[in-house]
């Protein structure tokens, strides 16, 4: 058996690789590819998991839905041409006998459906809580949102409630118990997300090392963002944003954890600290200080940075979703894009709720997370809601051992499908 993965998007890209990563270790597992049709798979390739069929990065970075000009600019890139190319790559697939593992949105599931294949969808872009919580409505959105009775329009659910789709799994309890009463065959075995974040004992002596002793101290991890150059758009804003936090808690050291997607270029990351009057010290990572500010840079270390922070600063996308599954306060304001708008960064506080203290300006960013962490029982709200909205680690196994024991079944047929 051979199990091809649709992606659409770096953090879904990261999603089936956990899940696959997984499934890979498991007796029997099927042969595995994998067709990114959002950039070029640059995680599939380090986990030593095959492209199959075309891929190329794309000017938005496959953040079209934000900004039509980003679409227009795909289409003079050669969406349409990659996107025919990759369609025929996912028959050719299912010609040969095939399953396919779809994980984003409505794309790849489509892709998938339209391949002939069996198939399961790992639903990653939606969630009840863009439009509600558990007890009612969002105030102030928008009357049609949500109108057919879930966040997912009735033709996703179709694409979902087919014979032919083996498994429907979703980022939180709440969007599969709604699905489940509109009658798809969903389940929540957690989100992968929350995998792979177990720290290394020598990497957090390394980063703490790195700090003199203080009596009082506040840690903040600093998430940027992965793509460039809206990255070192959005370090330019979070410098300022850390100006604020240390002036604002000027009676305790500012331990500073900056966590880097290895694919970014430090050099600029530096630039802007010294331009800003940041000065380097040796450490064992590159080390900068400013007053009562002490800031690191590593590109190796994400989950560290992570577990040590009292809260984060973010402009980033899935990197926020984790903080947050780890019970962080998480500082937000957006950029220029295209992804961290403010369109992006006001769906992702109502995705996370409470956890997420969405500002219009970085330089709110002390006062804000004054108010934050005096407050105790608002902690323990964002704690709560952290392991309610982003469960707790094991999916990506869990999803895999799902998948697993389809792929031990006899060829499919409607009796057969324990997804129906």
């Amino acid at each position: 058996m051979k199990l091809l993965c649709i992606s659409n998007g770096h953090g879904e890209d990261g999603i089936a690789v956990r899940v696959l990563k997984q499934l890979r270790q498991l007796p029997g597992s099927p042969s595995l590819a994998a067709l990114p049709i959002v950039g070029e798979g640059r995680a599939y390739e380090k986990a030593g998991i095959p492209i199959q069929g075309p891929t190329q990065a794309m000017p938005s970075g496959g953040f079209i839905y934000m900004d039509r000009h980003e679409l227009l600019r795909d289409l003079q890139g050669g969406l349409v041409g990659l996107t025919l190319a990759q369609l025929k790559t996912a028959r050719q697939w299912a010609k040969s006998g095939g399953k396919i593992l779809a994980v984003g949105d409505i794309v790849p599931l489509a892709i998938a459906w339209q391949s002939g294949a069996e198939y399961s969808f790992i639903g990653t872009a939606k969630s009840e809580y863009y439009i509600r919580d558990e007890h009612h409505r969002l105030p102030g959105r928008p009357l049609l949102e949500g109108w057919s009775g879930s966040v997912y329009v009735p033709w996703e659910r179709w694409l979902m409630a087919r014979p032919r789709c083996q498994g429907v799994f979703l980022r939180d309890q709440l969007t599969a118990d709604t699905l489940r009463s509109l009658g798809v065959p969903a389940h929540y075995p957690g989100n992968p997300m929350m995998d792979e974040l177990e720290t290394r004992a020598e990497k957090l002596t390394q980063i703490t090392a790195t700090f003199p002793p203080a009596p009082a101290r506040l840690t903040l991890a600093l998430l940027p963002g992965s793509r460039a150059p809206e990255a070192f758009d959005n370090w330019q804003r979070m410098v300022e944003a850390i100006a604020s936090v240390m002036e604002t808690f000027g009676d305790r050291q500012i331990r500073l954890l900056a966590a880097l997607a290895p694919s970014l270029n430090l050099a600029a990351f530096k630039d802007v600290l010294l331009d800003a009057g940041w000065q380097p010290v040796a450490g064992e990572y590159p080390t900068f200080q400013r007053g009562n500010g002490m800031l690191v840079l590593t590109t190796n270390a994400f989950a560290e940075c992570l577990h040590l922070a009292d809260a984060a600063l973010a402009t980033a996308g899935t990197a926020t979703e984790q903080a947050v599954g780890l019970g962080k306060p998480v500082v937000t304001f957006p950029g220029s894009g295209p992804q961290f708008t403010y369109a992006f960064a006001e769906a992702q506080s109502r995705l996370l709720g409470p956890s997420i203290l969405l500002l219009s300006q970085p330089s709110e960013a002390g006062a804000a997370l004054q108010r934050c962490l005096a407050d105790a029982p608002r902690l323990q709200q964002i704690a709560e809601n952290g392991r309610r909205r982003m469960g707790p680690p094991g999916a990506a196994g869990a999803i895999a051992e799902a998948l697993h024991q389809h792929y031990a079944q006899p060829p499919y047929s409607d009796a057969t499908s324990w997804a129906a």
